[in-house]
């Protein structure tokens, strides 16, 4: 088939056409790769584009040198990317390669001129096909029939492909939220080679886990995918708990799906205590502010909600944040609202503004009052008794309660 869509003519910038006039000028062959085939066949302009081509490295810098092509970034060269600069774009091309030897995290690789044989070690059938700048598809496994019918499946054999690069496990969910349409229907036999290869994800860096795992968090069929890694016992070889709350996490995701939580809202409710937030954290090495936020939903979660005896069902939250002072606590409580499966609080949240306290030290100076304990003591009756107006009482109606 020849793609003909907008999105795939978009592509052809000043910058693109004069990289092709390169590789045409020298007879040899570019195409483009992978994820980029992926989503254009999808419909969708691909955020990001990778071309691969026959060229080997040496020849690539030849060409570009003699057309006066700018090189930048050269840590990919040694497995075969060189990077142009043309018209304020980066162009990443790759030379067609070969696994020589890989030891489930990373790959020795020669270069060869077969696009079958460079298609053969990519992951999946979906990341497998190439497209000629001509629009001409070059599919050597099926890749576009699988899109098609919504399927996820490794090229050849899926215990190969995974032995390869065990990480390969975790993007086999991610792409599996992205393409699938029912929750549950996985080949058998690519369970069975996830099941029994499960253990050489605790080889890959926890940087790496944690890029993919999030993705999956965040994608379609996230509750079922997270469901699946603790039935294929892959739970203890990404830092998340052996047992953790499997049941409470399914719920915390129907709860928050249609609000785009944050990752860590929904595996926070895998983890029994603020320990099981600390070992994930060692094995992923996860920002302080997703850390923080495990943190503060394995707290709260219970003991910071409604009450049924106040009228105004918000309070609770709006004066957790006036008294925490913390720039990020309104979107901390944001995400626990969506933790809860409270929506419409969520939403009242969401257009409240944080009511700047009218008092300060200097006013209670000026009144009289030096000494730092008594001015702090005072601080906070006022701020107690702007509380409970709702933060409606302004500077001297607040003041009016200080006795001089």
């Amino acid at each position: 088939m020849r793609l003909k869509t907008n999105e795939f003519q978009s592509l052809f910038t000043d910058g693109l056409n004069g990289i092709a006039e390169v590789f045409e000028k020298h007879q040899h062959e570019l195409r483009i790769a992978g994820g980029a085939v992926r989503d254009l066949l999808s419909g969708k302009r691909p955020e990001d584009v990778d071309f691969a081509t026959t060229a080997t490295p040496e020849v690539m810098k030849d060409m570009f040198q003699a057309a006066g092509i700018r090189m930048i970034n050269n840590k990919g060269e040694k497995h075969g990317t060189i990077t142009a600069r043309l018209h304020n774009e980066n162009f990443e091309v790759t030379t067609l390669r070969v696994d020589v030897q890989t030891d489930g995290r990373h790959a020795e690789v020669e270069f060869t001129t077969d696009w079958q044989k460079d298609a053969e070690r990519r992951d999946l059938t979906i990341n497998s096909m190439f497209l000629g700048l001509d629009g001409t598809l070059y599919d050597y496994f099926k890749g576009y029939e699988d899109l098609q019918n919504h399927k996820v499946r490794f090229v050849g054999s899926a215990e190969q492909r995974i032995q390869e690069d065990y990480l390969r496990i975790l993007r086999y969910f991610r792409f599996y939220g992205r393409v699938a349409l029912k929750p549950d229907d996985h080949e058998a036999e690519t369970l069975t080679a996830i099941r029994e290869n499960g253990r050489g994800l605790a080889a890959i860096s926890g940087e790496r886990i944690w890029v993919e795992l999030k993705k999956i968090v965040v994608g379609n069929h996230a509750a079922h995918l997270l469901e699946l890694i603790y039935a294929l016992d892959l739970a203890q070889y990404i830092g998340l708990p052996p047992d953790g709350d499997v049941e409470e996490m399914t719920r915390v995701w129907q709860n928050a799906e249609a609000h785009s939580p944050k990752p860590m809202t929904i595996l926070a409710a895998l983890f029994h205590s603020p320990e099981d937030v600390e070992k994930m954290d060692l094995r992923l090495k996860v920002s302080r502010e997703e850390k923080t936020l495990a943190l503060f939903l394995v707290k709260h979660r219970r003991a910071l909600c409604k009450s049924d005896e106040e009228p105004d069902s918000l309070k609770p939250f709006t004066d957790f944040i006036i008294d925490s002072r913390e720039p990020d606590s309104q979107s901390k409580v944001c995400e626990l609202l969506k933790y809860q499966g409270e929506e419409k609080l969520l939403s009242e949240l969401q257009r409240w503004s944080v009511p700047r306290f009218p008092i300060s030290g200097h006013d209670l100076r000026k009144m009289g009052i030096t000494s730092g304990k008594e001015i702090g003591a005072t601080l906070q009756e006022l701020r107690d008794i702007w509380k409970k107006s709702r933060y409606q009482l302004d500077k001297d109606e607040l003041l009016s309660h200080v006795k001089p």
